[in-house]
C-alpha cells in the first residue's frame, strides 16, 4: 500500500473515509469523502473531499457565502443533474485561519449517501490516517475519468 497522506490535520486523521453517492440517482461521486461541519455555521453537517471529484461537475458562477467571505461554486451530479455541493473557489481569511480539513469540495448531507470505506483487510474502517494519497488511492475508471476532463 502506498504511504499516505502527510497533509492531513493530525485532529482529522482519525476520521473514517467514505465513499460518497448521489441521494437523488445513487451515481458515485466520490470515494475519499469526510464527515465535516460547515465553519461558517457549525450547526451544518456536511461531506468534504480533498480531491475533485470524477461525478460532479461545476455549475453556474462563483457566489459569496452568507456566513463568511469564502467565494464558492455550486456542484451537481453527473448523473441526474442536481445540485448536491459546492466547491470553494477561493477561501477567506476567517476560513483558512480556523482549524479545518484542508478540504475544498464540499457534499451536503441531504445530497449525499455515505458508507464508511474497510481497510484493506475488509475488517476494519479505513481512516484518513491510513489512506494513501489520491494518486495512489483512484481506481483505473475514476483515473481514466480524471484524466479526460
Amino acid at each position: 500500500m502506498a504511504s499516505p497522506s502527510p497533509s492531513v490535520h493530525p485532529q482529522f486523521r482519525s476520521k473514517a473515509v467514505c465513499t460518497l453517492t448521489c441521494r437523488h440517482c445513487l451515481t458515485d461521486v466520490c470515494r475519499r469523502g469526510m464527515k465535516a461541519i460547515l465553519l461558517g455555521d457549525t450547526r451544518v453537517e456536511l461531506y468534504s473531499t480533498d480531491f475533485p471529484p470524477a461525478g460532479v461537475q461545476l455549475v453556474e458562477k462563483d457566489y459569496m457565502t452568507r456566513n463568511c467571505r469564502c467565494r464558492i461554486r455550486d456542484v451537481a451530479c453527473l448523473g441526474c443533474g442536481n445540485v448536491i455541493g459546492y466547491h470553494v473557489t477561493q477561501p477567506c481569511e476567517m476560513c483558512l485561519d480556523a482549524c479545518n480539513n484542508g478540504h475544498f469540495w464540499m457534499f451536503l448531507a441531504e445530497g449525499v449517501r455515505a458508507i464508511e470505506r474497510k481497510d484493506p483487510s475488509g475488517m476494519k474502517n479505513l481512516l484518513w490516517a491510513n489512506l494513501p494519497c489520491y494518486e495512489h488511492d483512484v481506481d483505473a475508471e475514476t483515473r481514466k475519468q480524471v484524466i479526460c476532463r
